[in-house]
């Protein structure tokens, strides 16, 4: 039964007493913010407990023994890097024979924190793009600045030789958005300009063409999309002898057009499925469907042949071919019912796919020859929870990074030319004790009898009399796949101390594909929530735990789906940690990027489908005669993607009926909820104290 906020007379909702909260800035807001930081949770990082909890997670962040990512560029391999001494990071570089050192030279390229000081600003690193093609070639770069963490950033060129930022270079002011490089003088550009030139979503709507030395505003315009589009960027492919330009129109999540841009600057549009991904590598088109796509195509006999090919399959052909109109795709992977496509990666002669069969991963190489792709296996792929793969250098390389990992063992990063066994390069520390411990996948029988796995990391004489503190995670949306991975944070301050950990693979994620994404979308939601919930009875149902030892937690949409837990199945939980969350869906789509998710959720402002949206609106399903478990809210002001006013108005309402709730806003953080590392492991020792706590861990 829905709380009257929900449902009222001549079914209008009632003023929201707490919209006053979503001025993210405001004066009022702020103070009520510092208030209730002050609370619950300034209480709870006064304990020992978590000083000490936060204090390791922090060294761990911090750690000098981390895996330092690496990507080449040039003659260099570059790597970005936070610890101890350089809190916002530096972004440095080396050469992959020292790499294979045990203490690589790096070169610091810029330092952030120095930046910082200089400018007397808070910046936060976004990345950066380097110049490959003619003869400034890996010497200018764009580098990406957000203000502490946001979304939006500014866009800085760089030069790699003198390691300073060009004077009168390329800037790009703050806003949503991005750069590709044509030239040394010429970049795509995608951002605010002006009025009327970004999205209902807050992303940009107008690509143009920017020539050196014109003011971004008066750069030449390439396409421009509509204002109930999602967000339209242009891309420069500078590969060798296959050099392109491509316009991307997202119109919602999952619905896109991909233009060819010619020199005269016709639009020729790469005609498949909207709700496909095509890619463009070399002389190739990759398609990966999501949806049955039925294609006519001709045959040398000029006879009319009708194919349909499977949602989930990843199909190529030649590009130049299907401009032609042709369309005798080779299909290079059609989905199982236990299967689905991870990823897929090229090398200069190769194709890698990342297949999860029953969420575990597995490595198939492709190779075209005469016309057809050969298959073989990955030669000494790694046997793990969970692989990644990624090429070195897919224009002149075979070789790829393979990274593994599960919950107790640390990642592992090799190096592979395709054909040839794995080099190992670097392996994290062990950074808890493992000893006793095991992982185990589970299967739990949803509400109309799915089959939902999980994954459940125990000691081995776990005693199975419900009594185990126990903490159950998942998110269930977008078509994220969750899967096996070591965090030396949840180690150490969770299974380390006895605690049982949960990884739950709910339908609205893509562990099987697409149709598993699918399978909760907008009037079909209530399933991600039902699997969750079939889950926690699972866990009940094995002796594993009971409801007054058993925690939730998740973020953004995996906060939807806590607050969803929270207020439909309460009793089936001790404790509820709710982050960065989604919670008034009424809303959402008025709130920062909250219109460009209306193809995951529906339109709340169309009242048929409020009417399904009203059922997992946990703002609206709040009951203050309800008796709900302890929460943690936590979210961060300057999260430009995700609007702090879910979390805020939820606690609001919360605490007005007098619940437990414990509230934290941290002021710097973005969607992520932290800018640095001290910041990340206070936001951490939170949740897992919390837990800790309430749990009885």
């Amino acid at each position: 039964m829905l709380h009257p906020i929900g449902r009222t007379c001549g079914d209008r909702l009632p003023q929201d007493p707490y919209i006053w909260l979503e001025d993210v800035e405001g004066e009022d807001a702020l103070e009520w913010v510092r208030a209730r930081n002050a609370e619950q949770a300034t209480a709870l990082a006064g304990s020992e407990e978590f000083v000490a909890t936060r204090n390791r997670i922090r060294t761990i962040l911090d750690s000098d023994e981390k895996i330092p990512d690496i990507s080449k560029v040039g003659e260099h391999y570059y790597n970005f890097w936070r610890d101890a001494e350089h809190e916002r990071g530096i972004w440095r570089r080396t050469t992959l024979e020292s790499y294979r050192t045990d203490e690589p030279e790096w070169e610091i390229v810029l330092d952030v924190d120095a930046l910082n000081e200089a400018e007397d600003a808070n910046w936060v690193w976004h990345g950066a793009s380097v110049l490959r093609t003619g003869p400034d070639a890996y010497r200018l770069a764009i580098v990406d600045l957000s203000r502490g963490g946001a979304d939006a950033d500014v866009s800085r060129e760089f030069d790699l030789q003198t390691k300073e930022f060009v004077d009168g270079g390329f800037y790009r002011p703050e806003s949503k958005g991005g750069t590709s490089w044509i030239d040394s003088d010429t970049l795509f550009v995608f951002t605010d300009t002006g009025e009327g030139t970004m999205t209902s979503s807050g992303y940009p709507r107008i690509a143009r063409r920017w020539r050196r030395g014109t003011p971004v505003e008066q750069a030449e315009v390439v396409y421009e999309g509509r204002e109930d589009d999602l967000y339209i960027a242009a891309m420069h492919d500078s590969t060798p002898g296959f050099e392109r330009d491509f316009v991307s129109r997202a119109l919602a999540f999952y619905n896109d057009e991909l233009y060819l841009l010619g020199d005269d600057g016709e639009l020729t549009l790469i005609d498949i499925p909207n709700s496909a991904n095509a890619g463009v590598h070399r002389e190739w088109l990759t398609v990966e469907l999501r949806e049955d796509w039925t294609v006519d195509d001709v045959d040398g006999a000029g006879r009319t042949i009708t194919q349909t090919y499977a949602g989930g399959s990843l199909l190529a052909l030649g590009f130049d071919t299907f401009i032609a109109g042709s369309r005798d795709f080779h299909v290079l992977y059609e989905p199982t019912a236990g299967t689905s496509l991870a990823d897929y990666t090229w090398t200069r002669h190769h194709l890698v796919l990342n297949i999860l069969d029953d969420v575990k991963n597995r490595l198939v190489v492709l190779t075209p020859d005469a016309g057809r792709f050969r298959s073989t296996e990955f030669v000494g792929a790694p046997h793990a929870g969970t692989v990644a793969v990624a090429p070195v250098d897919s224009r002149r390389s075979d070789a790829v990074w393979l990274y593994a990992t599960d919950f107790l063992t640390p990642t592992t990063l090799s190096i592979a030319e395709i054909g040839s066994e794995p080099e190992p390069l670097k392996a994290m520390p062990q950074f808890f004790d493992p000893s006793g411990l095991l992982i185990e996948q589970h299967f739990a029988t949803s509400d109309d009898g799915t089959q939902v796995p999980y994954f459940l990391v125990r000691r081995e004489d776990l005693t199975s009399d419900g009594s185990n503190p126990t903490l159950l995670y998942g998110y269930g949306g977008f078509e994220i796949s969750l899967t096996p991975t070591y965090s030396g944070a949840m180690g150490s301050a969770w299974l380390e101390r006895g605690g049982v950990y949960v990884l739950a693979n709910i339908r609205g994620g893509g562990e099987y594909g697409p149709a598993w994404h699918q399978a909760a979308l907008k009037e079909n939601r209530h399933r991600a929530y039902e699997d969750m919930a079939a889950v926690a009875k699972d866990l009940v149902a094995r002796g594993v735990t009971s409801a007054e030892h058993l925690g939730v937690q998740g973020g953004s949409n995996g906060g939807l789906l806590t607050g969803n837990l929270l207020t439909q199945y309460p009793e089936l939980f001790g404790a509820v940690v709710i982050q960065v969350p989604l919670l008034d869906m009424k809303r959402y789509s008025q709130l920062l990027a909250g219109a460009s998710w209306m193809a995951e959720y529906g339109d709340p402002d169309d009242p048929d489908q409020w009417e399904f949206i009203r059922t997992f609106s946990p703002y609206h399903l709040f009951d203050a005669e309800a008796d709900y478990p302890p929460v943690l809210l936590t979210t961060s002001t300057r999260d430009d993607r995700v609007h702090p006013g879910h979390a805020r108005k939820m606690a609001a309402q919360l605490l007005a009926a007098g619940k437990d709730v414990t509230y934290y806003e941290n002021i710097e953080g973005g969607h992520g909820g932290a800018a640095t590392n001290a910041q990340a492991a206070h936001m951490s020792a939170l949740a897992y104290r919390f837990l800790a706590e309430r749990l009885g861990l």
